[in-house]
């Protein structure tokens, strides 16, 4: 893995001198060499700014570069960002301002500039499109990037081609990028975090199960601390510990995650880079034939249209953050209502609670002669759907939304229908 020499096939980071192992370039003297047996044959990279905000500020301000950096609102706000200075006392994003303080109290404290960090990101990403048309932007500081068949215009091998971006980015932007190159996507966004800032890690097909096997749980996407103690309850605290159980036992246990766990495990992820920055949303409405007021008439036609959004989700290999209402009353007027998930979603079930939570607030006896539903802020699916430890039903829900997709996936959309949409107005309990 990474930077460790490998095999013969390696250059040097800084000159891209092509090279036998060594501790440092022969031509220029660098330590920052990459070595591995496969480094020529993977063509899928992801690439992370490294601390993104944070930089931006130091690069503008260069008497920031030695201090220690926060990016975040006032006393009672949260940390967005800090510098990797900040991060040795502690600093962690998302961690409330007033601790970040008590931890690192001669720290820099700025406020966000939004539309400054948006600029460059824009920046950043048209740079990546010259390497590739195949970028797909997980946030304003982050992509994925398919770079199979550029060799022939770059006249290089993706991995040169982007170590030479990296140069790029800090001679013209002048800020850093670590990269993470891979045969998916798990295992390239696995390894662009193994050496920030200015990484350049690669994570083989031959060595996947050998790497992952010490991991610990919380490498896989969607296991966040709450799941990682149930998992620690069970007596699994290791990636290999997976590896050395059945689909099934994990899907018995852990519902439609235990799926994730086994493929992830195994580093099985066919989940292939695509354009979704075009798409800004999916949704599904209806229109009336004659306008509806009463709410259980409307629970139906919504679950319905949840369905159908959830089903697109799947079929693009996307996720949505933000639930979307719509409704259109019967003198024309449109209400819309929106609801931020804690985590993305594919889900039909989530959808629909979301949704129907808004809509219990709308019904009120107003005529409607539309009702929509969607999702915004779409995202990488691999976050989508952790196990919700609260709704103990949940993990069921979802189990069986899954076999229902299986079924109409070989036998056609129609072929099974919810309580919800077979009886109107029935309502699960």
């Amino acid at each position: 893995m990474s930077t460790e020499p490998k095999s013969n096939s390696g250059f040097c980071r800084d000159c891209l001198a092509e090279q036998a192992p060594t501790r440092r370039c022969r031509a220029c003297g660098s330590p920052r060499l990459v070595y591995h047996d496969e480094l020529y044959d993977l063509t899928l990279a992801h690439i992370d700014c490294d601390a993104f905000y944070a930089a931006i500020e130091k690069r503008d301000n260069p008497e920031l570069l030695d201090k220690p950096l926060i990016i975040g609102g006032g006393k009672r706000g949260v940390v967005s960002t800090a510098c990797y200075i900040a991060r040795i006392h502690g600093v962690r994003s998302a961690m409330p301002m007033f601790k970040a303080l008590e931890a690192c109290p001669e720290a820099v404290v700025i406020r966000p500039d939004m539309e400054k960090y948006v600029r460059v990101g824009r920046q950043i990403r048209a740079m990546m499109q010259d390497l590739t048309p195949l970028v797909q932007p997980l946030s304003i500081d982050e992509a994925f990037l398919e770079l199979d068949g550029t060799q022939r215009l770059h006249h290089d091998p993706p991995a040169r081609i982007l170590a030479r971006f990296a140069k790029r980015v800090e001679n013209e932007i002048g800020i850093t990028i670590s990269i993470g190159l891979s045969y998916c996507k798990f295992l390239a966004k696995v390894a662009s975090d193994l050496q920030k800032p200015r990484g350049f890690s690669v994570i083989g097909q031959r060595e996947a199960l050998d790497f992952l096997a010490p991991r610990p749980v919380t490498t896989i996407w969607g296991v966040g601390k709450a799941f990682a103690a149930t998992l620690e309850r069970d007596g699994i605290r290791t990636i290999g510990q997976f590896q050395t159980m059945e689909e099934n036992e994990l899907m018995r246990r852990y519902g439609t995650m235990g799926q994730r766990l086994y493929r992830l495990s195994r580093g099985i992820d066919d989940r292939e880079v695509h354009l979704n920055d075009t798409a800004k949303s999916v949704s599904a409405e209806t229109t009336f034939f004659d306008d509806i007021a009463r709410f259980d008439d409307l629970v139906p036609l919504l679950r319905n249209l949840s369905e159908k959004v959830a089903w697109r989700l799947k079929k693009n290999a996307v996720a949505g953050n933000t639930v979307v209402l719509k409704l259109k009353t019967a003198d024309f007027k449109i209400r819309t209502r929106n609801k931020r998930l804690e985590d993305p979603t594919q889900l039909a079930d989530r959808i629909f609670r979301t949704g129907l939570s808004m809509l219990e607030k709308e019904a009120d006896g107003t005529k409607f002669r539309l009702l929509g539903i969607g999702v915004t802020d779409l995202t990488d699916p691999g976050r989508a759907d952790p196990p919700d430890l609260v709704d103990a039903h949940a993990a069921r829900r979802a189990a069986a939304e899954a076999a229902v997709d299986k079924l109409r996936e070989k036998f056609g959309k129609n072929t099974v229908e919810t309580g919800y949409t077979f009886q109107t107005g029935r309502r699960d309990q």
